[in-house]
């Protein structure tokens, strides 16, 4: 399509001359005790809260059913020409739900809580407010070196690269400088970069906390936190970095959190690191997409690499992303499927960076059309067009088959998520529909399926002809 003529005016992001409090450069317990917020009246003016609240302090909860959600535009939502040239730019035509409640918010300035599954636009929902905040106000001097205005902290390298491509993208009519700072490349391209000056910084916390201990960076001007994934990061083991990081940060700051579940322990974030935030949840917590089409394959495991290729024989079955459990186990699946002629790749832990930067490229471009991965690609994987996701093992936390399978039938598209059941996973897979809260339909390949399983095999469907039951979009 092509562009209006009138093309909107960069504008060159420079730091907000303001004065803050003498004791708002730190404070060692992370709580960010900042002045009043904007508007009184937000909750009431974004829309009419329901529900109890989950999170001690919050000052109020918006629940949306993301099917039945009436949304406007992006113009609605009080972006600059700047951000709506560049959404136009990338295609899209409305907000999705969590994006049409959480950039208001955003916006006025309050600290907010996201309870998102991964596919339904959250990026999004914090990078476009984020970089309006830039732009706005008197910007009348270049960032001074180190000075950071934005942190957001992901859980992977691969989630770090998809928030700063999302800058980038959104941002491209503004002169946004933003810095992707992980682990697995070297440090001093990152170190010269930061020196530079950025207005953004997007890290993973153990090689951020390497550049605050070599000084490389300084949060004394630092207006928004954002932690992203903050469920997984804390999974990983992430806590005490975080503590850290946030004890080193301006008290006076906006902090959005993002989190596709909120445990316990995400919940004592909240209550260290936000101030009075507004609950934004989209959807039924740990319930998979609508768009997503479910059924499970019993089959015995020493059958599931032949299961496998016989499927990927499919129509439709364009663009696949395969789970294993384990590293070993997903270079098996690629040297079986390699010995079949399909054109497959393994993207784990022990691939160095630029070969799993170069497998997900072949993938995003079509090169690749299966990608094998262990679960430290379940979140942060932003491919769009994956036909289909097939969990090769059942993953051991319930939750995980949530995230996993958000990475087809994302943006309204649909998709279908297949799982290799063997006679020791039933009783996971049961865990998952209890999970989600529905039964997932059994697919008997014949040939495959491991015979009579009290209650498993009843009522079960036949393959069809062809998996590809409808066109993607």
């Amino acid at each position: 399509m092509k562009k209006a003529s009138s093309r909107a005016t960069p504008r060159r992001l420079t730091p907000t001359a303001r004065k803050k409090p003498a004791t708002a450069a730190k404070k060692k317990s992370g709580s960010p005790e900042r002045a009043p917020a904007e508007s009184p009246q937000l909750a009431a003016d974004a829309q009419a809260e329901l529900g109890s609240l989950d999170v001690p302090g919050a000052e109020s909860r918006i629940d949306i059913a993301a099917a039945d959600a009436i949304l406007p535009s992006f113009a609605d939502l009080g972006l600059a020409s700047e951000l709506l040239e560049a959404v136009k730019d990338a295609g899209y035509t409305s907000p999705t739900p969590i994006q049409a409640q959480a950039i208001p918010l955003a916006l006025k300035g309050r600290d907010l809580i996201g309870l998102a599954q991964t596919g339904t636009g959250k990026t999004a929902g914090f990078t476009l407010p984020i970089i309006q905040r830039l732009i706005e106000g008197n910007h009348d001097r270049p960032s001074a070196a180190h000075r950071v205005r934005v942190l957001i902290l992901t859980p992977t390298r691969e989630l770090c690269i998809q928030v700063e491509e999302s800058f980038r993208k959104y941002g491209k009519h503004t002169g946004l400088r933003v810095a992707p700072i992980f682990g697995g490349v070297g440090v001093e391209p990152q170190t010269k970069l930061l020196r530079k000056g950025v207005d953004v910084v997007v890290a993973t916390p153990g090689r951020l906390l390497d550049h605050m201990e070599r000084q490389n960076v300084v949060f004394d001007d630092l207006e928004v936190l954002v932690l992203d994934e903050a469920d997984r990061m804390l999974d990983m083991g992430f806590a005490p970095q975080l503590n850290k990081i946030v004890a080193e940060v301006p008290r006076f700051r906006q902090t959005l959190l993002f989190s596709a579940t909120m445990p316990a322990e995400v919940e004592a974030l909240a209550r260290n690191y936000l101030r009075k935030p507004i609950v934004v949840q989209v959807g039924r917590r740990s319930s998979a997409a609508s768009t997503v089409t479910h059924a499970v394959y019993p089959v015995p495991r020493d059958r599931k690499t032949d299961l496998l290729a016989e499927l990927l024989q499919k129509d439709g079955m364009d663009s696949v992303l395969i789970f294993s459990r384990t590293k070993h186990g997903a270079d098996r699946v690629v040297r079986h499927l390699s010995g079949k002629g399909v054109t497959a790749t393994a993207m784990h832990a022990d691939k160095s960076q630029v070969e799993r930067m170069r497998a997900l490229e072949e993938f995003k471009s079509g090169k690749i059309r299966v990608l094998v991965a262990t679960d430290i690609a379940q979140r942060g994987l932003d491919v769009s067009g994956i036909s289909h996701v097939i969990n090769y093992d059942v993953p051991q936390q319930p939750e995980d088959y949530v995230h996993r399978i958000g990475r087809t039938g994302r943006a309204a598209a649909s998709g279908d998520a297949f799982t290799f059941m063997a006679p020791d996973e039933i009783a996971m897979v049961r865990s998952i529909e209890r999970i989600i809260g529905e039964p997932i339909p059994r697919i008997s390949m014949p040939g495959y399926d491991f015979g009579s399983v009290t209650g498993e095999l009843e009522g079960v469907r036949a393959a069809p002809v062809s998996v590809a039951r409808r066109r993607r979009r």
